[in-house]
């Protein structure tokens, strides 16, 4: 099988299938990550006079990912259980031929986890640029959407029941609240994302002999400082070769933004059911449609974005696993296997980032079907209030009384379909309380308590970026 016939495109993976992160964590982007990471180290070498000054150029002209064959790096990596070995192999045959010098300056001071550890938080970070881009245009819509629709009357549901009245403003301004929360949660992700640089055994015993030997260089650390600088990586307090708190704490700010996404996917499938239909994704050509049923117009963001939400925390599990059993200074089975799910992680993020973007700039509201919805729930939406403000009133000092007539009025009403307005007319005298009181009570507009508050509150705390 050739490596075309065995690159994955990503057929199986539509949630991310296409995206920019999907590109940005693919094996070249992998191994050009690897390639920049020997690269960087080879000129903090030089700049600190500890590798010839001709080494950077000729390890530059043979630090690109096309130079190498990727397939052919993945079948000799099972010599040693990782593609950095045959990696160095061939880069420094091909520095070599530009300068003798160079193959010695290569890798010097490091080990295959290094190299391995620091280009996985280097694509991470090329990838959440992608996500948390695509993140930004989804709150921004999303307050958008909040404030549009700050007065828009619905009925809330609880348990898949109608519950009070609120406005779906305020059911935008929590899709917003938690995909905002979110995102802020990656940008710290992508803030703390650490060089690791530890040598064999996490003691950085060969960098701290090739300082030694060149007296007036700067010691180790100084040099790993460079060069976390030179990656725009995070300074480690320490190596983490068997510490894998930062491959887990990544998992989890991936997980999260998956999660938060899935919700306003669940709830967009919901309300999107012709029975309900309150709202509908936004159309473009050639997307969801059915093989068989033409009238179908299915929303595939929603069911895509979905998909992300419930595979990502299978993959945070596998991360958890891993750290849980690292061993000794060199996990081992452990580590390989965060390989595939922090990349997962990054793509299935990436992929529901981008859609859910689209489909906050682009969600159709239906206000007639929100009202149609509030009024098939009738007085009875507002039951709560009617307990609080009216069954005090026919309480006639016997305390409970009221809430007995108000529940057994509730009752009637649902069991005969007698209007519950007119049942409660007929429960409560008018000279304790008027119709014109009766009907600002069972106003739906009158009992959404501090959605108007919340929705300011919340779009001001995530105000997003508009794209330029």
């Amino acid at each position: 099988m050739g490596a075309a016939e065995s690159a994955d495109y990503g057929l199986l993976a539509p949630a991310w299938a296409g995206t920019r992160v999907a590109a940005l964590t693919g094996d070249t982007a992998l191994l050009q990550a690897l390639l920049d990471v020997e690269l960087a180290w080879v000129r903090v070498l030089a700049d600190a006079g500890l590798a010839d000054p001709e080494a950077p150029a000729a390890v530059a002209a043979v630090s690109d990912a096309s130079l190498y064959d990727a397939a052919s790096l993945a079948e000799r990596a099972q010599g040693g259980g990782n593609p950095v070995i045959p990696l160095l192999a061939d880069l420094r045959k091909l520095a070599q031929a530009q300068s003798p010098a160079a193959a010695g300056a290569i890798h010097r001071g490091a080990t295959s986890q290094d190299i391995m550890d620091t280009a996985l938080m280097l694509l991470a970070r090329r990838a959440l640029e992608a996500i948390l881009s695509d993140a930004d245009r989804a709150v921004t819509a999303l307050g958008d959407l909040a404030r549009r629709h700050a007065r828009t009357l619905c009925v809330a549901r609880t348990l898949t029941q109608h519950s009070l009245p609120s406005t779906f403003g305020l059911r935008a301004a929590q899709w917003l609240h938690g995909v905002g929360q979110a995102a802020e949660g990656l940008r710290t992700a992508a803030l703390g994302l650490p060089l690791q640089w530890g040598g064999a055994s996490g003691t950085m015993a060969a960098l701290t002999t090739a300082t030694a030997a060149h007296s007036g260089t700067d010691g180790p650390f100084d040099l790993t400082s460079r060069l976390a600088v030179a990656l725009g990586l995070a300074e480690p307090v320490a190596p983490w070769q068997t510490n894998r708190l930062p491959v887990t704490g990544l998992g989890a700010a991936l997980q999260d933004f998956t999660a938060a996404a899935g919700k306003m996917a669940n709830d967009v499938l919901l309300l999107s059911r012709p029975e309900i239909g309150e709202v509908s994704e936004p159309r473009a050509a050639g997307r969801g449609g059915s093989s068989a049923m033409p009238q179908k117009q299915n929303p595939v963001l929603s069911v895509l974005i979905r998909s992300a939400a419930l595979a990502a925390p299978g993959h945070g599990v596998q991360l958890q696993a891993a750290a849980a059993a690292a061993d000794d200074e060199r996990p081992s089975g452990s580590w390989h296997v965060e390989w595939q799910a922090l990349r997962s992680l990054l793509r299935l993020a990436g992929g529901a980032a981008a859609k859910l973007a689209e489909l906050a700039a682009g969600l159709q509201v239906h206000t007639r079907a929100l009202e149609r919805n509030l009024a098939a729930a009738g007085p009875l939406v507002v039951s709560e209030k009617i307990m609080a403000v009216v069954a005090p009133l026919l309480d006639d000092g016997v305390a409970g009384r009221g809430k007995k007539l108000v529940s057994e009025a509730v009752a009637h009403s649902l069991s005969t379909g007698e209007p519950f307005a007119t049942v409660l007319r007929s429960t409560v005298p008018e000279d304790i309380l008027s119709d014109d009181r009766l009907a600002d009570i069972l106003d739906p507009v009158n009992y959404v308590g501090e959605a108007a508050a919340l929705i300011e509150r919340i779009t001001a705390a995530y105000p997003g970026k508009p794209s330029a």
